[in-house]
């Protein structure tokens, strides 16, 4: 199987949208299974492996968001990408703190559908280990010598500028809500300190980014939150 492509459980009520994306998905390399509503698509992940989920925010009986924190409860590492509509960021943040890992606003793009399932396939296939180095693009990380470069010289960042950094480039290219930040990084005490949190991103932004105002690894997702690139 292409380690990019992977087994997907597509959970939508709409049987045209499910034989759709069957049939367009099924041409790029993945394997689908469809459930139409909520209580089936949580007893096929009790029951079987998936390598992802597309899961519609928007159905009848157990709601998507309600689908997404049970799901998340059965399976911590399960990627889950939610489809949602335009004008919803309220629900999109909604999904994303139920533990979505990444959402896709209906109509979308073939492209953006198809790299946003392959990029959660890849993620899920990853070890998860905290002492691990990353290295995206320019910038590496190694959180065993706590350490940063930028194309092999030396960032320096405060102890607190080097979390936020390490927790956004462990889930690269994963949209990370304001709330969720602050409360995984500051504490749970936090989580409506927005402009603290936009401080923090500016800092880092001008020691990793070649030019501040123009961002390629730390970007913004308007009125969720920021998404550390996944490859640049």
């Amino acid at each position: 199987m292409n380690t990019e492509s992977g087994n997907i459980l597509i959970v939508d009520d709409e049987r045209s949208i499910r034989l759709s994306l069957r049939t367009i998905l099924g041409n790029f390399g993945f394997d689908i299974v469809e459930a139409a509503r909520g209580e089936e698509a949580l007893s096929l992940v009790r029951t079987e492996q998936f390598d992802a989920v597309l899961l519609d925010i928007n159905m009848p009986g157990i709601g998507g968001i309600e689908v997404c924190r049970l799901m998340r409860k059965a399976s911590p590492r399960l990627p889950i990408v939610m489809l949602t509509v335009q004008g919803s960021e309220d629900r999109k943040v909604e999904a994303l703190n139920a533990g979505a890992d990444d959402y896709i606003t209906k109509p979308f793009q073939l492209r953006e559908l198809t790299a946003r399932l392959r990029a959660a396939v890849r993620r899920n296939r990853v070890a998860d280990d905290r002492d691990v180095a990353i290295l995206i693009g320019d910038i590496l990380l190694d959180p065993g010598r706590h350490l940063v470069e930028k194309k092999g010289r030396a960032v320096h960042l405060t102890p607190k500028q080097f979390e936020l950094l390490h927790y956004l480039m462990a889930h690269a290219g994963r949209p990370i809500p304001h709330a969720k930040l602050l409360r995984s990084v500051w504490g749970p005490e936090y989580g409506n300190e927005l402009e603290y949190l936009r401080t923090f991103i500016r800092q880092i932004r001008i020691k990793i980014e070649d030019d501040a105002a123009s961002p390629k690894y730390l970007l913004t997702d308007s009125h969720i939150g920021y998404r550390f690139s996944e490859s640049v």
